[in-house]
């Protein structure tokens, strides 16, 4: 088997990964797709990348192009990352929306949730804010990533002792048992707080008939170039409800031209209120 890649070749798997999934490969990321790729190219038994070129573009069932999703993703990941985001959601974004939900249907979507870590993190910081209200509230996190391969790994919740050790220890007791192995694993009840979903931000339309309150994207852009960005973007946009807050990665950004997104926070903007929205909130604290 042949694992050199031709200037040629890597162009359009290139293309092929920016088209589907977003994400933006330049020539010098060459070492890193033939590193990827080299248990694919076996696994399919193609002698080298112009034969599984070949067999890629003559799949019409989509489970090649999945696999390669799949193995060029970057799913680096762990819990309590970026802590403030959390701090901020916990004293300025749910204080905001408790009292504005009247159906008491709070929608957070985790984008890009790779292995689970940032969704149960939410998950059990919204468990702990509601306290005995929870029960009477929908406030289950919608995730979803792009990766079949790592929402598999999500679903399971099986965590190393080290993996969860940046958690609260009150966090840990309530939310995780011992497995046998010494690993842990989420208490079925946080995960069913969960829903993990396969789906590809790159979609033309997203398919969800209510806003969102809060949606995390966090460290998912960077991998994309700015039609890719601004396009997702303009999607989170029309998906937030007035008044909403978008999480981004600390090493990502929001251009002055973005949209309307206000500022609030490092990587944390916002979708301003709408005139109704301001109105129920005046006449709430008059």
């Amino acid at each position: 088997m042949d694992n050199h890649i031709q200037d040629e070749e890597f162009d359009k798997l290139a293309e092929t990964i920016r088209l589907h999934a977003g994400i933006y490969l330049r020539r010098e990321k060459k070492a890193l797709l033939v590193s990827r790729l080299g248990r694919l190219l076996e696994q399919h038994g193609a002698a080298g990348f112009d034969q599984y070129i070949s067999r890629l573009a003559a799949d019409r069932s989509g489970r090649l192009l999945s696999q390669l999703i799949d193995h060029i993703s970057t799913n680096h990941t762990f819990f309590m990352r970026e802590t403030p985001h959390f701090d901020f959601m916990r004293d300025v974004a749910l204080p905001y929306w408790m009292p504005r939900i009247a159906d008491r249907d709070l929608r957070v979507w985790s984008a890009g949730c790779s292995t689970g870590e940032e969704p149960y993190t939410l998950a059990m910081l919204l468990q702990d804010f509601l306290g005995p209200q929870a029960g009477e509230w929908d406030s289950r996190v919608l995730a979803t990533d792009i990766s079949a391969r790592t929402l598999e790994t999500a679903a399971l919740g099986v965590y190393s002792q080290d993996a969860v050790r940046p958690l609260p220890e009150s966090w840990k007791r309530l939310y995780f048992r011992r497995l046998p192995d010494n690993t842990v694993r989420v208490q079925d009840s946080l995960r069913a707080q969960v829903l993990f979903r396969r789906f590809n931000l790159m979609e033309q339309r997203f398919p969800f008939s209510r806003p969102f309150h809060i949606i995390f994207c966090r460290n998912v852009m960077i991998y994309f170039d700015e039609r890719a960005r601004n396009q997702l973007l303009r999607k989170f946009w029309e998906t937030l409800a007035p008044g909403g807050y978008l999480f981004i990665g600390h090493s990502e950004g929001i251009g002055r031209k973005d949209l309307g997104f206000s500022y609030v926070s490092p990587s944390v903007y916002r979708k301003p209120e709408s005139e109704d929205t301001r109105r129920k909130s005046h006449d709430r604290h008059r």
